[in-house]
């Protein structure tokens, strides 16, 4: 996520951003916060992405990624940085995992370079690359953590983008056999799997707005990723369920609680169309319910023009569990402004949010979102289990010595956890969190600067020291 994708969720042919204040004092608290309250068997874990932490970009046979060369477009990243180093995690993932074990946390949800295991997309793949993650899985094994393996975060291998990448329907089988060729390699190994993540933000950021790697534009771009994806997420489900038995499949969303600034008829409109393309776009064709025309005209697209003889009962498959990702909720109203997916930015002085109610990558704070998020999807009839996977906030932290003091972060997450478990507790079948993110790392557009990590890194000098948050998850976590 990107701090101009949070300006930009204002709305939806014809629809705005309104920040309002979070009201922390009237939100519905389940009592004391502990580790007990979810549950013995409530999973606990951090999240992260291999092209934001790995590094190593040009090693042991890995080829660019459609990241490595958006980075190198002028004016792409704010501040002009690439992946290339990042945390140099492919080199230090032991030690990092043993930070990770220290802070409590017994699971571990990572991605796979695509790049890395099939430098040519497809074809054969590379020893060295499954080598690597061979090894993390050992770490794992060694330190008692869980991996969660995310098979698509973002990284498409650039020779399949030099074919049109997700806008290509031959990704379809590019796609099968990345999942294939993991599968094989590590099915013996991992039992949790998540197909794609947050395939709403990388088709539009990626495909329509530009904002994102590869870059593209327009609806010719947006419309054939969306059914694309859509069709790999489904796909890439049933190969695992082929190939690895016993496995816990899932697939995750980037989910926001979108309301209508009024109750007028035209705010209640433009707040259905925004949902439908937030929160509904991807998990209703999974469920077999097709893609959310009702609200939003727009998707009739998807079907008419895009949809070849049986695909809208190949979106379909029944998942193990959803991944259920926010940051932000969305307050929507209708203006006479046109554009066709996003709404204009509202600049800085338009906010009405308390300072200390803004993140550093602008967003606002507001945790009774993530209730209502969990609400709406268990909502969902053919939705059996939920995990987090992934919740976090960035924000400007003063390191003094050996010392990172972050309190917002730490008041950040007892406040989302508090509607966490209050939505466990009304019955949503919520089982488990992963905190977003493990280590500050390479933040997509934003480059360096904004820092989501319970581990602050030294850059410069790839140090880590945990900040005060991971402590009071330390000592969270260890009592119970």
């Amino acid at each position: 996520m990107n701090r101009r994708h949070a300006l930009k969720t204002a709305g939806t042919l014809g629809a705005g951003l309104i920040w309002s204040p979070s009201l922390l004092a009237r939100l519905g608290r389940p009592g004391d916060l502990t580790r007990q309250a979810f549950g013995r068997d409530f999973i606990w874990g951090t999240a992260t992405a291999s092209y934001q932490i790995e590094g190593a970009v040009a090693e042991d046979g890995r080829t660019p990624s459609i990241w490595d060369t958006f980075c190198d477009l002028p004016g792409k990243i704010k501040t002009g940085e690439n992946g290339d180093v990042s945390c140099d995690f492919y080199h230090r993932y032991e030690s990092d995992l043993e930070l990770l074990q220290s802070m409590q946390f017994s699971a571990f949800r990572f991605s796979l370079s695509w790049s890395r295991i099939l430098p040519d997309g497809t074809g054969t793949p590379n020893e060295a690359g499954i080598a690597f993650y061979q090894r993390v899985l050992d770490a794992c094994e060694r330190l008692n953590i869980t991996p969660y393996v995310t098979l698509y975060h973002w990284d498409l291998p650039q020779v399949l983008e030099d074919q049109g990448g997700w806008t290509n329907r031959k990704v379809l089988d590019w796609f099968a056999h990345y999942v294939e060729v993991c599968t094989q390699a590590f099915g013996n190994r991992v039992k949790y799997w998540m197909v794609l993540n947050e395939p709403v933000v990388f088709t539009s950021l990626g495909h329509f707005l530009g904002d994102h790697a590869p870059g593209r534009k327009g609806l010719k771009n947006f419309l054939p990723a969306v059914h694309h994806a859509a069709l790999c997420q489904a796909e890439g489900a049933r190969i695992i369920r082929r190939t690895v038995p016993g496995a816990v499949i899932g697939t995750t969303f980037s989910c926001a609680q979108v309301v209508p600034e009024t109750d007028s008829p035209a705010d209640k409109k433009a707040a259905g169309r925004f949902d439908a393309l937030m929160n509904r776009l991807f998990i209703e064709p999974a469920l077999g319910m097709g893609y959310p025309a009702d609200a939003f005209p727009l998707f009739e697209k998807l079907e008419r023009d895009y949809a070849q003889p049986g695909d809208m009962e190949r979106l379909a498959f029944d998942f193990d569990f959803i991944g259920v990702q926010n940051y932000f909720r969305v307050v929507v109203k209708h203006t006479v402004f046109p554009p066709i997916i996003w709404g204009k930015e509202i600049k800085p002085e338009k906010r009405e949010v308390p300072e200390d109610g803004i993140t550093a990558m602008g967003w606002e704070v507001y945790p009774e979102g993530i209730y209502h998020v969990l609400k709406q999807f268990a909502a969902y009839p053919g939705v059996k289990r939920i995990l987090v996977t992934e919740n976090g906030a960035a924000f400007d932290d003063l390191k003094s010595g050996e010392t990172v003091n972050d309190p917002q972060r730490i008041q950040f997450y007892q406040d989302y956890l508090h509607q966490v478990l209050r939505a466990k507790q009304d019955g949503v079948p919520v089982e488990g969190y992963f905190a977003w993110t493990l280590l500050d790392n390479f933040e997509w557009a934003e480059g360096y600067q904004a820092r989501f990590g319970l581990i602050h890194v030294d850059f410069e000098t790839q140090e880590r020291t945990v900040k005060e948050s991971g402590k009071w998850f330390r000592e969270f976590l260890s009592k119970g």
